[in-house]
């Protein structure tokens, strides 16, 4: 059953913990690519050294300024609500966020917490070729993200709750999301933490020693994206819902939506390699409950690799326990999926 449209990094030392061992899962190598950034030389803080000095406003400044960005918030964890969106320049090469796993972001329930877009001209549209370009890039690593809600806000298309990206490149590592939310009903929408469009030359987006739980989202309860590649590495997947209902396109009399409860993935030329990864308890109303990837022009490759799935439930369809898939390969190395 179908309802779909036919679908140079420097490692240091993290400080976020690693996923713990899981029968079936066996963390992998991840390339330099796909690593931590060195933030030991930052450009700028966010804060002066107490918990009071790191407001919204020093996080939506030192964003807007770019470069590495570390935290100065005191010795103990501390949480920061965001009262405004955290906006990346166009104009800017990189920005690197480090909260050395003491810095939770959180959207307070009702915004967006981060948001990049080389075609958004109000961030100054650089290039003509705004889908397709190399900068800026944006790192974040060693944060926790949480109650990013970006229902309603439908500018290319809505979806991510925590964090929306548009085009240069975008790379997670070593974080963890929970509890982020995107709009409930929609067919094509989606990404409850991460929502990617447009990566520059079809690079892909790199996840490693990720965390997401409890994300709600029309579809991709964690991760969505179109036309989009992703190398997901030693992360997990654990109680995110996809909540839409009618599928993609749209069953008649229905708002659509429905399918990834942990990720979802349609467009055409793309792929997406799950490595070392734990994916359980994920739902789908409609279909993969734990991946739903629709290559339009069939020539997708899904590839899971000594990663473990399981009791991820699709509520009306799947081809394979708890995922959908239309492309040309689906390749399981080692992996446990049921």
């Amino acid at each position: 059953m179908r309802r779909s449209l036919i679908a140079t990094f420097v490692l240091v030392t993290m400080t976020t913990p690693v996923l713990a061992a899981t029968p079936g899962v066996q963390p992998v190598p991840v390339a330099p690519a796909g690593r931590l950034v060195d933030t030991s030389h930052p450009n700028r803080y966010v804060g002066t050294g107490t918990p009071a000095s790191c407001t919204s406003a020093a996080v939506v400044a030192a964003v807007r300024a770019g470069g590495v960005i570390r935290f100065r918030c005191g010795s103990a964890p501390v949480t920061i609500v965001m009262r405004q969106t955290a906006k990346v320049l166009n104009t800017r090469t990189r920005v690197v966020l480090d909260g050395q796993g003491k810095v939770t972001l959180s959207g307070g329930g009702v915004r967006r917490i981060l948001y990049m877009n080389t075609c958004d001209k109000t961030l100054v549209w650089t290039t003509s070729h705004c889908q397709n370009q190399a900068t800026p890039q944006l790192v974040v690593q060693n944060l926790t993200f949480t109650r990013g809600n970006s229902t309603g806000q439908h500018q290319e298309g809505g979806g991510g709750g925590a964090i929306f990206v548009r085009g240069g490149r975008v790379k997670v590592v070593a974080s963890r999301f929970i509890n982020n939310r995107c709009d409930a009903t929609g067919p094509d929408l989606g990404g409850a933490a991460l929502r990617v469009l447009s990566q520059y030359r079809n690079l892909p987006v790199y996840v490693t020693r990720s965390t997401f739980t409890g994300g709600v989202c029309s579809n991709g309860g964690a991760l969505s994206s179109i036309g989009v590649s992703w190398i997901v590495s030693n992360s997990r997947f654990t109680n995110n819902r996809a909540i839409g209902r009618g599928a993609n396109p749209a069953s008649p009399g229905t708002p659509g939506g429905g399918s990834g409860g942990a990720i979802y993935l349609d467009g055409n030329r793309f792929g997406l390699r799950v490595a070392g990864t734990l994916i359980e308890d994920n739902r789908a109303n409609e279909g993969g409950g734990a991946i739903f990837f629709v290559s339009n022009d069939r020539t997708g490759t899904l590839a899971i690799d000594r990663s473990t799935l399981r009791r991820n439930v699709s509520g009306r369809f799947q081809n394979a326990p708890g995922i959908y898939f239309l492309g040309d390969r689906f390749v399981r190395s080692l992996a446990i999926i049921r």
